[in-house]
């Protein structure tokens, strides 16, 4: 019985055995093929996202390839001789902007200006553009600053001092501000010239001054354009007098005299010493000269207009309603740069351009980029076509001002006048290539010379005994103390990229 009982227990014991044997090799199956499902799950999740980055990278790859290839194709047809491309090209975009800034535009010396067909077809506006910022603008005409603690004589431009100066970029509805012409400062009209004037709503004007240029008589002018337009030639009496001896000039009943269609309108009495400064007068305060102008179309003395000016107001002012257009520089976008051009070329005094570039960099003025809401900040300042609003005419005044105080290289002061205006003045700067499709380019009949553009510190100023080296006129802002430590301003570097000055 005994026997029998231990062997019923081993029977047990090992059927027990084996059902944890069979029990184990049934979970090691199991969890062998879980392990088998996990991992090949984790397989297709690896496979997944790589699949996906792939995806993303191709399709940035290829977004990429059709982005630039766009940009390529923009960039052709800026260039293309076939009009259709030709035409799909918006040179005054950012996009142009940008590639020419990477170099993928050759700028073309000359282009076609998209003008309309005929100018007896012109709708001109009936109504001025709207005054948005300045309502009401007037300009200070004495000049009773003394300075050295003397009372000394009216300047053309006045005595501006350097919180007169400040609050002139302030914009507000009714300003008041320095504009030239400060009596008894010299630029006087005659009286049969003033008489003139009143009558011309729509301008073309020019200037000559110390018998550098003869006037060169426009092409392509309409006879609407010629009976709408005053075509006036400002010229100071060395100018005139050389004229006089080289071309023939014709007198009116009234006095008026002609050199074909051009009317010479004498200035008396030239405000300043340096005579690139006299020709910034009629150029830039166009609308003191003449101010019953609605429109104005100034062109260097230089320049042969081939281009009929109705069509050059509808194209540049009209057609987007602009209401100032100037054509960008051909070499330069960066205001250090042009000034550093501007030295290299001995175009003025290579210490007062530093001290009037250190002057800007103090005052905020930072180097040009292309996240400037503006396509440069150096013009072309051979042609202007203005509307005479407020605001422009503001503008014209603080630019005038700037050529006053500092150097007459007025492309220095453009862009400084843009930026402290903070935006408020809208313009249109059209291509170069467009520029140089206005007009013909004629040499001067002798070149510019100065000894004040070959001086190279400000010790030869104090060690000329004579003074004729220092203006005594203009440039008021490099000789008196300016508020300020310029002594710690350091200029901007500047990478020359281009020959050209």
């Amino acid at each position: 019985m005994d026997s029998n009982f231990l062997r019923s227990i081993s029977l047990r014991a090992n059927r027990r055995a084996d059902r944890n044997h069979l029990q184990s090799r049934g979970d090691g199956k199991e969890g062998f093929l879980a392990s088998g499902k996990l991992y090949q799950e984790s397989q297709m999740k690896i496979i997944w996202k790589r699949g996906f980055i792939r995806l993303v990278l191709v399709a940035g790859i290829i977004w990429g390839m059709l982005i630039l290839t766009a940009l390529l194709f923009h960039a052709w047809s800026c260039q293309s001789s076939i009009a259709f491309f030709s035409a799909l090209c918006n040179k005054s975009s950012v996009i142009y902007g940008a590639i020419q800034s990477l170099g993928l535009v050759t700028p073309s010396h000359r282009c076609s200006i998209p003008v309309a067909d005929d100018p007896n077809k012109i709708v001109i506006p009936k109504r001025r553009s709207p005054e948005k910022y300045v309502q009401s603008l007037s300009y200070f005409m004495e000049d009773d600053t003394a300075t050295n603690g003397s009372q000394s004589p009216p300047l053309f431009g006045g005595h501006i001092t350097w919180q007169q100066r400040d609050e002139s970029f302030k914009v507000k509805p009714n300003m008041k501000v320095h504009c030239g012409f400060i009596r008894n400062g010299g630029a006087e009209m005659a009286q049969k010239d003033v008489k003139y004037v009143k009558k011309c709503r729509f301008v073309v004007a020019s200037g000559i001054f110390d018998g550098y240029d003869t006037p060169h008589q426009p092409s392509n002018i309409s006879a609407r354009s010629q009976k709408l337009f005053c075509f006036l030639m400002v010229v100071d009496e060395v100018s005139l007098e050389f004229i006089k001896k080289n071309v023939t000039v014709r007198e009116d009943n009234e006095g008026g005299e002609w050199v074909g269609i051009w009317r010479l309108i004498l200035l008396k009495h030239p405000p300043y010493d340096e005579p690139r400064r006299n020709g910034k007068v009629p150029k830039i305060l166009t609308h003191r000269l003449f101010p019953q102008a609605q429109y104005s179309i100034w062109i260097d003395g230089k320049m042969e207009l081939i281009v009929d000016p109705l069509l050059l107001l509808e194209r540049y002012l009209w057609r987007e309603k602009n209401t100032f257009a100037i054509a960008q520089h051909k070499h330069h976008r960066n205001v250090y740069e042009e000034a550093d051009a501007n030295k290299r070329r001995k175009r003025y005094a290579r210490p007062l351009i530093d001290l009037h570039m250190k002057i800007y960099r103090y005052e905020g003025m930072e180097p040009w980029n292309p996240q400037k809401s503006t396509p440069s900040d150096i013009p072309e300042g051979a042609v202007i076509i203005r509307e005479h609003t407020a605001l422009s005419n503001l503008f014209s005044c603080l630019w005038f001002n700037e050529v006053h105080l500092f150097t007459p290289r007025d492309q220095l002061s453009f862009g400084y006048v843009v930026y402290r205006l903070g935006g408020l003045f809208k313009f249109f700067m059209f291509p170069n290539c467009e520029y140089n499709s206005i007009f013909i380019l004629h040499n001067h009949t002798r070149e510019h010379s100065s000894k004040v553009e070959w001086v190279k510190s400000l010790d030869e100023f104090k060690k000329d005994k004579t003074g004729g080296l220092k203006e005594s006129r203009g440039g008021l802002g490099l000789w008196t103390p300016y508020p300020g430590d310029l002594d710690s301003v350091v200029l901007p570097p500047v990478k020359r990229t281009s020959k050209a000055g």
